[in-house]
Formats: C-alpha cells, structure tokens, sequence
C-alpha cells in the first residue's frame, strides 16, 4: 500500500424531503447566489419551486443560469463566471446531475481567477481561489457531488479536459433518491455504468497489498450490479435508488483510491467520444471499458481474474485463468446490454474516420494510463477493439 492522505469535507445531506434544506445549508456560506442547472426537468417536477421557496425564506439572493448541456461547454463557464463578477456573487448552487455540477466547479474557479479559466484544465496554472459550491443531486453517475474532480469542453477544437483539486469538493451536496425517480432508463443506466467506472479505475491498480480497497470496491460493485437489475423492473424503488446514489459517491470521493496507483485510461479515451460526437459520458464508458479490458489483461491476469470471479461469479478454471478472465469481461458486457447501453462504437453511431484525431488529442501531453501506459497506437487499437 502506498503513503496517503485522504481528506472529503464535503457535507451530505442524505434522504427524503432533504431539498427543503437547502436555504440553511447556503445561508452559512453566502446571500447572493448563482443557481445553476440544466433543462426544464427540475420545473416540471416541482424540484426548482421548493428550492426557490427555501432560498427565499432564508432572504438569499438568487441570479439564475440555466441551459448546462451534457458534456458542459466552456462558452457557458464564461458566461457564469461574468455573471457572478458583475453581480457579486459569493455561492454557487448547482442542482442537477455531473454536467450542472462541474459547469458550477469551473465558474467557482474562474470567478477570482485573473486569467482564462480554461488554463487550469491544460495544465498552465493551478487554482489557488474558489468560490463556494453547494449541490443538490438528481443525477447519480459522476460522483462529481463529493469529488475533487471537474470536466469541462471547450468548443474550441472540441476539447474535453479534467481538473483535480480539492477545491472542487462542494461544501454540501443534497441527496435525495426520491429526485431520481422521473430518470429516464438510458440516463439512470448511463450513470449507473459511469458509476462501475470509477471503482474500476481504481481496481485496476499495480499496487499490491490493498486488500482493504479491493474488498470495497468488490462490493461497491456488486452493489450497483445487483440493484440496477431491481431498477430494471421496478424504477421507483427507494431503496435500489438509494443504494445506487450513495455507491455513486463512494465510487468518486476517494476513499476507493487511497494507498494505490489509479488508471483512468478508459476514461481518457471516453473523453474524446463525447468530446467531439456528443456522447452520454456513462454509454461511451460501456463501450470503451471492455475494449480496454481485452486490450491489457494480460499486463495483470491474476487481478483481472480475481475481478472476474469475486464481482462476476465467474467459476475459475484452475488449467486456464485466461478463460476466466475473459468470461469475467463477457458477463460485464452482456450486463451492460441487459440494462439497454451500447457496447460497441457501431451502436452509438461513431464513425471510425476519426481515430487517429482522437488517438493524438488523447495523448497530446503524454501516455494515459496508470495501470499500463497507453500511447497513441494504443489507443487506436482500443478503438478498433470497440467497433
């Protein structure tokens, strides 16, 4: 296990009816606020009315900025963080899913910054300021409610780039599985896929002696596994909603990082399909993330076979572990089909012209990847995996 420091002050606020708190919870930290969301979703379903009704009768201030699309765009980031220069706001609300939140991240960071605030997710400069950020959650899948992580996309030759730092960590973050409800099936199993994700960038590790982590995650996994099939048939289940939305912090947060060397290759690559084609975030993991596993099993088959067998049930064969191994990826595929996402480029209608761009943009400042380094040719050979 490797040295570490683990530190998530983020407050959650975890259950039934918890937006009607979300007045108290902002007025500890500010009086003129910027609410940012999506679409109309929160409108038609009464969410945004008794979020206004609670700020008001905390006597807040509220300047609105709405319209944060999938994959949120940078242009927008400007536009709020313009917002809140020139009407002095000092606490940010997001209400919505990864996409509101991390919009939200990137306006807090730019707000006291002197430049362009698109130079911290390049790597020019390092945010030293941040405003205050609060969440109310409708969306489990980024884990972006609890995490130290911002994705942005700058329309400028399509760019999807991260951002780690602890300022991103929201001071509280609203949960209510009750909000997640109305979620169509493809966003909720979106998530869900974005979710397993997280964990198995994590999982994927060459760090040795991390039991702890691996046992966590294993069930972190399973978890998400056994209730996404009860949300199959019954989507209104509170308590699959529930545990899915908490396994969905947890997945993000940390905690299942700590002591071990993490990848985040797949999701590297992944940026580059919704960066440029628009791609739901969590559908185009479900795609890239078996084409990786067949690309790099044999780096580690031992790990890869203990994922098979203790997340996927998988019978080992003792003569052959690689037979193992690669039933424990048909399994993780043929789930994902049995919640309706694509597990081919093909079935999200991603033309194969493109690969050698989205090979350079995803290795301009280097290989990817922790677990093995993926150079450019690699990741042409993962795409080609996924077609």
């Amino acid at each position: 296990m490797q040295d570490f420091t683990f530190q998530c002050p983020t407050k959650i606020i975890f259950g039934r009816n918890t937006e009607n708190q979300v007045g108290k919870e902002v007025k500890k930290y500010g009086s003129r606020i910027l609410l940012h969301y999506g679409g109309g979703s929160i409108k038609r379903t009464g969410l945004y009315d008794r979020i206004i009704k609670s700020l008001k009768a905390e006597g807040i201030e509220v300047m609105e900025l709405s319209g944060v699309k999938p994959n949120p765009r940078l242009s927008m980031v400007h536009e709020g963080i313009k917002i809140c220069r020139e009407n002095k706001i000092n606490f940010i609300l997001a209400v919505g899913g990864g996409s509101a939140i991390d919009s939200a991240k990137a306006i807090a960071l730019g707000v006291p910054y002197d430049g362009d605030v698109w130079d911290f997710y390049v790597g020019k400069a390092k945010p030293r300021k941040v405003l205050p950020l609060g969440v109310v959650l409708t969306l489990p899948a980024t884990g972006s409610e609890a995490s130290a992580s911002s994705v942005i996309t700058n329309e400028d030759g399509w760019y999807k780039k991260g951002l780690g730092s602890d300022l991103n960590r929201p001071k509280f973050s609203i949960m209510n599985p009750e909000l997640t409800f109305t979620l169509p099936a493809f966003q909720t199993f979106s998530g869900i896929s974005d979710i397993m994700a997280h964990v198995q960038e994590r999982y994927f590790t060459n760090t040795k002696h991390v039991e702890l982590t691996d046992r966590l995650s294993e069930a972190t996994l399973k978890t998400v596994i056994n209730n996404a099939k009860i949300l199959l048939n019954d989507p209104k289940n509170y308590d699959a909603r529930a545990e899915i939305m908490w396994a969905g912090t947890i997945a993000h947060n940390g905690l299942l990082g700590t002591g071990r060397e993490e990848d985040w290759a797949s999701h590297r690559i992944e940026h580059e399909l919704s960066g440029i084609y628009d791609v739901t975030h969590g559908a185009g993991l479900a795609v890239v993330f078996p084409a990786w596993m067949k690309y790099v099993y044999k780096h580690d088959v031992e790990r890869f076979a203990k994922y098979a067998v203790r997340v996927w049930d998988v019978e080992p064969d003792f003569d052959n572990i690689e037979n193992t191994v690669l039933e424990g990826i048909r399994r993780y595929q043929s789930f994902l089909k049995s919640v309706g996402l694509p597990t081919t480029l093909k079935e999200l209608n991603v033309p194969y012209d493109r690969f050698d761009e989205m090979a350079e943009k995803c290795t301009q400042f280097g290989p990817v990847g922790g677990f093995i380094k993926v150079h450019k040719e690699d990741v042409i050979n993962i795409l080609n995996i996924a077609r």
